[in-house]
């Protein structure tokens, strides 16, 4: 219970550092109790973060007993804020009943209720009880034992090298191309067989994203099948996955009928991981037509018995590495770089051994090592216990091996791991979206030194450096994107999760109004078992009646207090709100009053909100969302939300979105002085604007943008947009550019950026037909790419943009050719040119040719025909 005890802790720390914020502490007058409760709350935090290995009865109890006080203060204050912010929206709502306007004296005025008081106090003589008794069980030398392994110092800031494949594979994927790209005709089924963890996925991933597979078929895609599975989901995943759209469609055989008329007359590969059992083959298969092209379906599976029942062809085994092997990925994951140690190599080798072969058991022990500090005591202690579980059955064996890793992560780490519980097997996570999650959670403690964003992505780090969580995906200058927990190592999270008691009060919600059916309000998932009848707060005189929602199975065992919650409602569909929720995501594709609802104010907490589909038309969110002082992110699409110092909003005690870091897709926004003022920590910016009519663009000041020095993303989409109305900060590392029709001579202003490292100019970004950079500009850019540019002659050498990576052209016809000065960048090293002209194409395979002439074999050109058909161009036999 120690981790479900931190956790609540640290969200608690997040509630009382809320309240005390200039904004809100006059809800709350006893300024005095709250210090008071903050401290008790921070000494249990700490303490829980140097002790947290104890494992008596006793200690258990003291955990459980934090847990469920913490939770309890949570509910009283969130209880007393909600009455508060009510009281106030019925006293000052205006003629509509949509707005809740806050007064110089209604602040002065005591809310503090003596209920509330003497509740508060109750929770700080609990959390000092609690306190004296660990007190009391230290010095009696009772209580929690130091952690055995002791962590390598800073290792929580180590960067992270591992790899994104495993080592050893090399023999495998070309044994599996082999077999996709042999020259049977007739539709082939390709089972690759394995025990859980020997690494099937990741060997089918390595194939399924090599470059020759890419080139070979003319569609791919990939599901996850499972042992709990739907047959539509599993058509709609796969149409999604070739470019077609079945999401509207519930009828099985209209799905299967798109799938077929897709895949008739192509040559595809369509992957099936993780399949259980011969049921959803039988469902299947005839949507898969037989085109006697070569087209393929590879399939993963832990069951001998269900390959050979499938397969066209013999299984492909995946065997346990032999003890070379195995000694080889564990220096590697253990090591790193680095070479081993002589006095460790003796107990590494022990420790290898013991993990039986197991590519997922040694990756993760070794993970475990390369955070530890490299002692010998250390290793022997890993050793005892990994070799102790020698005699248990495969599944247990591999289970407890990555318990032992688990067991000894900081307890920091510990609940933003857990969390990986909630996605489905194989899911990959927008890293942004995860680190949104774990801080609406309150799974990140706060630093003076960085925000929570930052220590968030620390936390990311190193739980994939100790390899329990993958990479998925990276962006163009090599930072992680999306990821994803193997589903071993998703068992153990649930395992480890229900003996916690994890999770008690919802933080996010979905809500998804496309899907009509019944859902889970609270995660979207189809898979429901009942309805649960919810206590609304009624504001102002409206007494229509909350919905009340269905709720699944999971997150009834997820949150058993569930009943006990406030909630308000949207007023589309009267969705049930909880007032402690701190994520939001709605697809309002379709609807465009959804969120014109009068209780936002009441949801105090709320972090992040992410309207998501197109809507008929522009939603206007209320302008009490500047009011919310936790809100961090905002991404919304075709939804105008007022400047925050327009109409009733503009008064000296508007608190406005100093925690924002993140804002997206906001629409004809202004960017006025007073606003930055109030963003100074603005990160990431994407805004779009469509007033066709205005004719004076300075109007948005734009000019502005250079005030905000922490931007490093930013996102612009206009008609037309002069060099004297725009200017850029010196932070920014990304910059993409959409229509402003910009003057190619313009682009000194863009390369004189020094952070600058990835550069997207869109459809009519710059228009002219000429491009000179001046040398000296561009010095740390990484990532360049034109799409629909009017370009007809770019006169560039390696000297202007020193260490470009990456260039991608896009329907760029006009240009005459690439220049070869490009070719002699020295960190060049991929060319990728999409329906672009054939001059354009034979200069970059003259590049290549030149380049492999000089002999550099790194550079690699990718050519994209009108067709959609990608190749990889190989330099002459004469070259």
């Amino acid at each position: 219970m120690a981790v479900s005890a931190y956790a609540s802790l640290l969200s608690l720390m997040h509630v009382l550092d809320h309240i005390q914020h200039p904004a809100r502490c006059h809800l709350l007058v006893n300024t005095k109790q709250i210090e008071t409760l903050h401290e008790k709350v921070h000494f249990l935090q700490e303490f829980l973060e140097i002790h947290s290995q104890g494992e008596s009865d006793h200690i258990e109890d003291l955990a459980r007993q934090t847990a469920k006080v913490a939770y309890e203060a949570e509910d009283i204050i969130d209880s007393h804020v909600v009455d508060q912010l009510r009281e106030e929206y019925e006293d000052k709502t205006d003629d509509m009943g949509l707005s809740l306007l806050f007064s110089e004296s209604r602040a002065d005025m005591e809310f503090s209720s003596p209920s509330f008081c003497q509740d508060i106090d109750k929770v700080i003589e609990n959390f000092e009880s609690i306190k004296k008794e660990l007190l009391t069980m230290v010095k009696e030398g009772k209580a929690f034992q130091e952690p055995r392994v002791s962590a390598r110092a800073g290792s929580s800031t180590l960067p992270s090298n591992s790899k994104d494949t495993m080592m050893g594979f090399d023999e495998h994927v070309v044994r599996i191309i082999e077999e996709l790209t042999g020259y049977q005709h007739r539709l082939q089924i390709i089972p690759i067989v394995g025990m859980g963890g020997i690494g099937k996925t990741t060997l089918a991933r390595n194939v399924f994203n090599h470059q020759y597979i890419v080139e070979h078929f003319h569609l791919r895609t990939w599901f996850t099948i499972s042992q709990e599975y739907s047959i539509q989901e599993i058509l709609v995943g796969l149409l999604h996955g070739i470019g077609a759209h079945g999401d509207s469609v519930e009828d099985l055989s209209e799905l299967g009928e798109r799938l077929y008329q897709r895949l008739s007359g192509r040559t595809y590969l369509i992957v099936m991981d993780d399949m259980w059992s011969t049921n959803a083959w039988d469902d299947l298969k005839l949507f898969f037509p037989d085109n006697r092209n070569g087209s393929r379906i590879m399939i993963t599976t832990r069951l001998s018995d269900v390959a050979v029942s499938l397969g066209s062809h013999s299984p492909y085994i995946m065997n346990l590495l032999d003890e070379d092997k195995s000694w080889n990925l564990f220096c590697e994951k253990a090591f790193g770089q680095e070479s081993c140690c002589p006095e460790l190599e003796e107990i590494g080798k022990k420790i290898a051994r013991s993990c039986r072969g197991l590519p997922l058991a040694i990756i993760v022990v070794g993970g475990l090592l390369r955070n530890s500090k490299m002692t010998r005591e250390n290793w022997e202690f890993i050793a005892r216990n990994v070799i102790s579980y020698a005699n248990s059955e495969n599944d247990e064996h591999c289970l407890k091996i990555l318990a032992l890793s688990y067991h000894h992560l900081p307890i920091q780490l510990k609940p933003c791991f857990l969390y990986m519980r909630v996605f489905h097997e194989d899911y990959k996570v927008r890293v942004s979206k995860l680190i949104n999650l774990w801080i609406a959670e309150g799974f990140v403690k706060p630093s003076r030194a960085k925000n929570l964003e930052e220590v968030a992505e620390g936390y990311l780090k190193d739980l994939i450096d100790r390899n329990l969580i993958l990479i998925h995906e990276r962006g163009q200058t090599g930072k992680i994107k999306a990821c994803g927990i193997h589903d071993i190592l998703r068992d153990l999270c649930i395992r480890e999760s229900r003996k916690e008691h994890f999770f008690r009060i919802p933080k996010v919600q979905n809500i998804d109004l496309e899907k009509r059916k019944k859902m889970c309000f609270l995660c979207s998932d189809e898979h429901v078992s009942e309805k649960i009848h919810l206590c609304e707060i009624i504001l102002g005189s409206r007494s229509s009646s909350l919905v009340n929602p269905w709720v699944c199975g999971a997150c009834i065992i997820m949150y058993p207090q569930l009943i006990r919650l406030r909630f308000v409602k949207g007023r589309f569909g009267n969705f049930p709100l909880p007032t402690t929720m701190r994520y939001l995501t709605v697809d309002s594709s379709f609807y465009s009053t959804f969120l014109s609802f009068s209780s936002i104010p009441l949801l105090w907490n709320l972090q992040t909100i992410i309207i998501d589909g197109f809507a008929k038309k522009s939603i206007v969110l209320p302008s009490e969302m500047w009011e919310m002082t936790q809100l961090r992110f905002i991404k919304i699409i075709l939804v105008n939300l007022p400047n925050p110092l327009d109409n009733r909003s503009k008064r000296k005690d508007c608190t406005i979105l100093e925690n924002l870091h993140k804002v997206s897709n906001i629409i004809n926004f202004r960017l006025t002085e007073e606003v930055l003022q109030r963003m100074p920590n603005i990160k990431k910016l994407k805004i779009s604007y469509f007033d066709y009519s205005r004719k004076d663009w300075s109007y948005y000041t734009l000019y502005n943008l250079a005030r905000l020095s922490k931007l490093e993303s930013l996102f612009v989409r206009a008609e037309i947009v002069s060099s004297n109305i725009i200017s850029f900060p010196n932070s920014l590392q990304k910059l993409v550019l959409h229509g402003c029709k910009m003057c190619w001579e313009d682009m000194t202003i863009i390369g004189s950026l020094p952070n600058l490292q990835v550069l997207k100019l869109g459809s009519g970004a710059f228009v002219g037909p000429e491009w000179d950079p001046v040398e000296g500009e561009f010095l740390r850019l990484k990532f360049l790419s034109i799409e629909l540019a009017d370009l007809v002659r770019w006169r560039a050498e390696n000297i202007h943009f020193p260490c470009l990576e990456t260039l991608v052209l896009q329907w760029v016809h006009s240009l005459e050719e690439i220049p070869s000065g490009i070719g002699d960048i020295a960190t060049l090293r991929l060319i990728d040119l999409i329906r672009c002209s054939d001059t354009v194409n034979d200069s970059a395979k003259q590049i290549l040719e030149e380049q492999v002439n000089m002999g550099n074999e790194s550079l690699e050109v990718y050519v994209t025909d009108g067709n959609g058909r990608r190749r990889c161009e190989v330099a002459s036999s004469d070259s």
